[in-house]
């Protein structure tokens, strides 16, 4: 296997996670319509500011005004997305390359990972169109989300495989396995339920630590008034007291999450395993307790934007690190997943 190969697999992790990013700041500063058209913008490859662009835009939008920091920011998390798509077109090429070369017939080359990760950027290609020509739908945009979170960890894992460990001949250890999937799906969970709350800007609706300052409003009957029949979605259509409710049980959830990751790791660090596996352990503790940490923090201080997209960022981190320890777990049993 080439160190180009790998090379690329890295650079596309580095680009992936860049792209989270960039869409968290993209949500949290309420710039998802900044351009309300796609792939282009007001129907321009980059924001019209030349007066005859804006002549243009006036005659093609004529209820929509051009606001160039929304706009850029939208169309910047564009750019990178697009670079992100055809490096893991690239990789999907150069796979089956590897994998059809005979210098490398002993090198296990995840070709059929990299199918699955086109099928995937192909996916999130149609739900980030469709997050804008359907305004911001929360499902939609929770789903965007989602979609970017399992591209970003499905790239760490290439990139784990083709760097497989070399110890893997210990006993099996399956039951460790399960218990690190387990957490791995609580997780998914909570990082879906911080999308929906994002989805439906339900962030300032639960002010108040440990409990909601208006908890009194909270309602699980609340919870299913769904956002749906509407022509625009931009700052949330809910209810005060469904988006108070849906950020409250993001919470309750995120005390299941890190009390399931503790037990998890617990768990497997007392099982005597290999040095590797317990620092994958202790690291998926300190990213947890990092974000326990900032989303308290967040609340206290009123949901500042640069701290709320690092909640962001530390959210995709504690998901990756996760993927590690299964992974290494995996490996062990000489699995592969």
């Amino acid at each position: 296997m080439s160190k180009g190969y790998k090379l690329l697999i890295l650079a596309a992790c580095t680009l992936a996670l860049l792209v989270v990013s960039l869409g968290a700041y993209t949500r949290l500063s309420n710039a998802g319509l900044g351009c309300p058209d796609w792939p282009g913008c007001y129907g321009f490859l980059t924001v019209p500011n030349e007066s005859h662009e804006l002549t243009i835009v006036e005659k093609n939008f004529p209820n929509a005004q051009v606001e160039p920091k929304k706009a850029w920011i939208e169309m910047v998390h564009r750019y990178f997305a697009s670079l992100l798509g055809l490096m893991i077109v690239a990789l999907c090429i150069e796979s089956f390359r590897q994998r059809t070369n005979k210098n490398h017939k002993q090198v296990v080359v995840p070709f059929k990972h990299a199918l699955l990760l086109m099928a995937m950027v192909l996916f999130q290609g149609l739900l980030g169109m469709w997050t804008v020509t359907m305004n911001l739908q929360p499902f939609v945009v929770m789903g965007h989300l989602l979609g970017g979170f399992t591209i970003l960890a499905l790239l760490v894992l290439m990139y784990l495989r083709v760097h497989q460990p070399a110890d893997v001949t210990a006993p099996s250890i399956t039951g460790h396995f399960l218990l690190a999937i387990i957490g791995l799906v609580v997780l998914v969970i909570q990082i879906a339920l911080g999308g929906w709350v994002a989805a439906n800007y339900a962030a300032p609706h639960c002010s108040g630590l440990p409990v909601c300052s208006n908890i009194e409003l909270f309602s699980l009957e609340s919870l299913f008034h769904l956002p749906v029949g509407q022509s625009n979605y931009e700052f949330g259509v809910l209810p005060f007291e469904t988006r108070l409710s849906i950020h409250f049980i993001h919470r309750i959830w995120a005390m299941v999450t890190a009390l399931t990751l503790i037990w998890v790791g617990w768990k497997i660090y007392r099982a005597e395993l290999s040095s590797k596996i317990r620092s994958a352990v202790i690291l998926v503790s300190c990213v947890l307790f990092a974000q326990l940490f900032l989303g308290g923090l967040i609340v206290h201080l009123q949901f500042p934007l640069l701290l709320t997209l690092f909640h962001n960022v530390m959210a995709a981190l504690l998901l990756l690190s996760m993927v590690r320890l299964c992974f290494l777990l995996a490996a062990k049993q000489g699995a592969t997943i």
